[in-house]
């Protein structure tokens, strides 16, 4: 007669704890001493996280958490929320804590130093279009711009914007940001721009930016680059596409400033999915 023999744990629920740890390095347990205490900041996070990777509503998510008591177990959730107790942990929780955890995040893949560079836009049109015209939104995408690690393929940090700012104009803040974990600065023509390149240096990071051909010496320092390694740039646009693939294209919120924590968030759970 076999011996039972427990079942491994799924990739899911692995993603699950690996979040619900993060979770808990980056806040406390409860929002305030006046919290009711019937669920945590753990416990929001973790199934904010869930919701994203999956791909789903507040609603479906926890329709099918009924017939997920291992998942439950690893979280301690003894009951399910509602689905607006989600909606509403989301619109709490600030950007400053989802900046925490996408830092945490990328500590727990290893990281070469070489980073990459590069923009993509998200469309805003999720809506019906009476509404994108009634609320006068007349920039439809959302420009997320990605300093992506070209080892590991993890988002070290992120820009957003609803204006048309140049990628010169982004560049120097997440070059700020990062001086620390980085060394190497990965950028097409679109960055192009001696003050990138100035800043870069200052911070001790090597910039390997292409330049703009207008003459004949920008073509020789382009017949000059290190071909080898300015070829992993293009790990920042498999990433764009793979944040497109897997967690859509556009973002379902309306307000500006949940659309920015739609992004981060999508690039934590991206982060914790290569972590596994």
């Amino acid at each position: 007669m076999s011996r039972w023999r427990p079942l491994p744990k799924s990739r899911l629920l692995r993603f699950v704890e690996e979040a619900f740890q993060l979770a808990q390095r980056a806040v406390a347990r409860y929002s305030s001493k006046f919290s009711k205490k019937r669920y945590t900041l753990h416990q929001h996070i973790v199934l904010l996280c869930l919701k994203v990777r999956k791909d789903t509503t507040y609603r479906t998510l926890l329709d099918e958490l009924i017939e997920m008591p291992r998942i439950r177990s690893a979280i301690n959730l003894t009951e399910l929320p509602a689905p607006s107790t989600l909606c509403k942990a989301f619109d709490r929780l600030d950007m400053a804590v989802w900046r925490v955890l996408l830092n945490l995040s990328v500590s727990l893949l290893p990281t070469n130093g070489v980073a990459g560079i590069d923009a993509s836009e998200f469309d805003r049109t999720h809506a019906s279009k009476h509404y994108t015209k009634r609320a006068k939104l007349t920039i439809q995408q959302l420009k997320v711009t990605l300093l992506v690690d070209t080892r590991t393929n993890a988002i070290v940090d992120l820009h957003i914007t609803t204006t048309r700012k140049h990628d010169t104009q982004i560049a120097p803040s997440l070059i700020n940001r990062n001086t620390a974990k980085i060394d190497v600065l990965l950028g097409d023509k679109g960055y192009d721009d001696q003050q990138i390149r100035a800043m870069a240096r200052q911070n001790g990071i090597r910039p390997l930016i292409k330049h703009r051909e207008f003459s004949s010496l920008q073509k020789a320092w382009n017949a000059r680059l290190d071909t080898e390694l300015y070829g992993q740039r293009s790990q920042s646009e498999t990433v764009n596409s793979r944040l497109k693939r897997k967690y859509d294209s556009f973002v379902r919120s309306r307000c500006w400033w949940k659309q920015f924590r739609e992004q981060i968030l999508a690039c934590i759970v991206h982060n914790l999915d290569r972590a596994l």
